[in-house]
């Protein structure tokens, strides 16, 4: 408790603990900064828990529920397989509670002062944070932004009642009998998929050609053929218009080439995107920090604002909205800070969608890398000619190589498929530290496992594959 209204003196202000914030604020420790680390919510902010690790728990849970219905293609018999959706939210439940215990253990094992409550700055080198009980304000040296983001939310479909964010819909208490969503993107894919899977019958309604927009077809093509084997009802080049509910269900109006239809299900599940958190009482306006017209704000290579000791990161800055986009911007941030010649570079930054199959990719796909005026050559290796995926019972997708074709450099790639998310790491790693097809066709991969097929691909590129035919 601050006596008076004297300001305590701090190093490094960081306001947000998301996975931007609290990974900015332990590595600025570690440099040797004092650090304050504010949050008005819980520590881990939206990813550990409303957004990445509650959703995978719930995935894990309906591909466990799924296995066990099909086990008989291995020779096991299942029979009468229920969920219990009450045990299933006490396991996500759980592992939120230990990853978020995890995050305040780090946190104070690196002497990091945290305060749970609001934070507004009074000028470019103060800053009150204050909550029910305290109010002490701060003076600091240098400032981390990583108050994160919150889902948009249409005028025609308000939240409430029955018309859930992604928030409402992980912490459902039972298993709906339909869902309607609203925006085919990773969100509303991985949450519609992962429902479906437990038995509810989801239809999703996406303005654009296809779900999952800003991957490739061939790709997107293979999840909805998966959506569909679950009774998923796809409606693309819909135009969502407006929704009536009731004590029971919600009623969605909408229209494909112009033709009006309707939809009538328990629930509704508005994913369009999310907006950056820097309204409100933060007050950016007040000491001057620029934003753009969509709320982002502006910032340098290093994560530097128009005030040069004041740094952004995460999804207050433009660019995708991932959670290793935000720590990867905060530890650079915190290095700047400690007088490091750090600066961002997202030219690996890899995006993963975990529908079935999963979606990966990193760096430039075979379009970007010819946009960019790269004489290019690509090709593809199946986890059909792959003897762990085939034993899996995953034969489905394919890893995609795209490289420059003059110099043999990786340029990037693209999976779909079992453990896409892990697989892709290997291709990310080949891109940073600028390695040829020809380094991973020569590194040696453990056989039988799901890598070969990244080195098969490589082969394939090359010209040379061993486990299929060359065309």
């Amino acid at each position: 408790m601050v006596v008076g209204d004297a300001s305590l003196d701090i190093d490094t202000l960081v306001i947000g603990a998301g996975p931007g914030g609290y990974v900015a604020a332990i590595r600025a420790a570690q440099l040797g900064q004092k650090v304050l680390i504010v949050d008005k919510s819980e520590l881990g902010g939206v990813c550990l828990n409303r957004g990445c690790i509650p959703s995978k728990a719930l995935i894990s849970a309906a591909h466990a529920f799924e296995n066990a219905k099909h086990a008989d293609q291995f020779g096991v018999t299942a029979e009468n397989v229920k969920v219990d959706f009450t045990k299933t939210q006490e396991f996500k439940n759980g592992v939120v509670k230990k990853m978020t215990g995890g995050v305040s253990s780090l946190l104070k094992g690196n002497k990091v002062e945290i305060f749970n409550g609001e934070c507004m700055f009074i000028n470019e080198n103060e800053a009150r944070v204050f909550n029910d009980h305290e109010s002490p304000r701060y003076r600091f040296k240098n400032a981390i932004i990583a108050t994160g983001s919150r889902p948009i939310e249409l005028k025609p479909f308000p939240f409430g009642g029955r018309i859930l964010s992604s928030t409402e819909a992980l912490n459902l208490q039972e298993v709906p009998g339909s869902m309607i969503v609203i925006g085919g993107g990773y969100i509303g894919a991985e949450l519609g998929q992962m429902y479906s899977k437990f038995g509810t019958k989801v239809t999703i309604i996406e303005g654009m050609d296809t779900v999952l927009p800003g991957f490739d077809k061939d790709m997107t093509t293979l999840v909805a053929k998966n959506m569909k084997k679950t009774g998923i009802e796809i409606v693309t080049n819909a135009k969502a218009e407006s929704a009536e509910q009731t004590d029971k269900d919600v009623t969605v109006k909408y229209s494909v080439n112009g033709e009006s239809k309707e939809v009538t299900a328990d629930y509704l599940l508005v994913t369009v995107g999310r907006r950056p958190n820097t309204d409100g009482e933060l007050g950016l306006d007040l000491i001057g920090v620029e934003t753009d017209e969509r709320g982002f704000v502006k910032v340098d290579n290093q994560g530097r604002t128009n005030h040069k000791h004041i740094f952004a990161i995460g999804d207050i800055v433009a660019g995708l909205a991932l959670a290793h986009k935000a720590s990867y911007e905060g530890k650079v941030a915190a290095e700047v800070i400690a007088g490091m010649p750090s600066v961002v570079d997202y030219k690996v930054m890899p995006a993963v969608v975990f529908t079935d199959p999963e979606c990966s990719s990193v760096g430039y796909t075979e379009k970007e890398a010819k946009e960019k005026g790269y004489k290019v050559k690509s090709g593809k290796f199946s986890y059909a000619g792959n003897g762990r995926a085939v034993s899996l019972g995953h034969p489905e997708g394919f890893v995609k190589l795209v490289a420059d074709e003059e110099t043999g450099l990786v340029l990037g790639g693209q999976i779909v498929g079992l453990e896409a998310s892990n697989l892709i790491a290997e291709i990310g790693l080949a891109i940073e530290m600028g390695a040829t097809l020809e380094d991973i066709s020569l590194t040696i991969h453990a056989h039988p496992t799901l890598g070969e097929i990244v080195m098969e691909a490589s082969e394939v590129v090359l010209g040379h594959p061993i486990h299929t035919m060359v065309r």
